[in-house]
């Protein structure tokens, strides 16, 4: 279990961590999100020991994580951690890449392991490349490809998929979270995207100015908070008045996604169309209202200026 106990750092005067604490289960998936600049790719270095703690501790399986204080080369043996820098050597192969660190005692399963990975990230063809001819995304994978290469009990990745193109990355996130699964290893992973948050993770820690506001499972946290910062990371989300849907509730306003709207008859809430979005599968409308602009999903196409009302999908 890695056990993350009040830890707190800062940059010279500023505090970049401030009291954090959570625990995490052997093979579990952690997703640590919240806005640029709140503390997640510090929380990944902390927790990988580069960097030493002002305050608390660090441990897995009861190991205590120690930064560059306590060992000549910052970083615990038995974790990998995955940079938004690639740290690729571009002069050779992306298989050579992969199997920098592999033993090359047993050429043949040192073979067989650089194979089973280059299929995990979907890089078999570009083998014998050097890589120094790919692209970003290619980079990104291949560096995914090589912290995987030790199976490492820990693995730490920031934004791992940020230069994969859209129609790679689902099914790089289900072959690469399939084989953590199954081998067991533990992954906490810093994104933005709300897809890794809540397809792929089994926890999941909202930071806001270096500080954790909340935690919980990714069901729990999309339909039960009530923080506004932490359902905008999952998207558009509207804050309405309660009255209009309402007129016991108790909130003053609620949080409601576009999606738990839909257009009735006759409702208190009347919108007018201000602009309308294809999305592919639906339409994402913006309109405005009393109160403001709020957004809504359609199946079909509504024209700039209709008035149109609307209410709560029934739960």
């Amino acid at each position: 279990m890695l056990q993350v106990q009040n830890i707190s750092f800062s940059y010279k005067d500023s505090v970049t961590i401030n009291n954090i604490s959570f625990s995490l289960e052997k093979g579990k998936n952690l997703a640590v999100i919240g806005k640029s600049g709140c503390g997640k790719s510090t929380l990944l270095k902390l927790i990988y020991g580069l960097y030493d703690l002002d305050e608390g501790q660090i441990f897995w399986n009861n190991l205590e994580v120690l930064g560059p204080k306590f060992h000549l080369i910052p970083g615990m043996d038995y974790m990998k951690y995955l940079a938004q820098d690639f740290d690729l050597m571009p002069f050779i192969t992306v298989a050579e890449n992969i199997g920098k660190y592999l033993s090359n005692f047993y050429p043949e399963q040192k073979k067989e392991r650089i194979a089973e990975l280059l299929e995990i990230v979907e890089m078999t063809e570009f083998a014998n490349v050097k890589a120094t001819f790919l692209s970003g995304g290619q980079m990104q994978r291949i560096a995914i490809a090589r912290v995987l290469a030790l199976e490492p009990e820990v693995l730490l990745l920031d934004e791992p998929f940020s230069h994969i193109d859209n129609f790679k990355k689902n099914s790089l996130r289900r072959k690469l979270f399939g084989h953590l699964k199954e081998k067991g290893i533990t992954c906490i992973i810093a994104t933005h995207d709300s897809t890794d948050t809540l397809s792929f993770s089994d926890e999941i820690v909202v930071m806001h100015n270096g500080k954790t506001i909340e935690t919980g499972t990714p069901h729990t946290i999309y339909t039960t908070s009530k923080n506004k910062y932490t359902l905008s990371l999952f998207g558009d989300v509207n804050e309405i008045p309660s009255y209009y849907f309402n007129a016991n509730s108790e909130e003053k306003t609620v949080f409601i996604f576009p999606h738990q709207l839909e257009i009735v008859a006759q409702s208190k809430l009347s919108v007018t169309v201000q602009q309308s979005y294809f999305r592919g599968s639906h339409y994402r409308i913006e309109a405005s209202y009393k109160e403001g602009i709020l957004y809504f999903e359609s199946t079909s196409n509504c024209d700039e200026k209709t008035i149109l009302f609307l209410d709560l999908l029934p739960k």
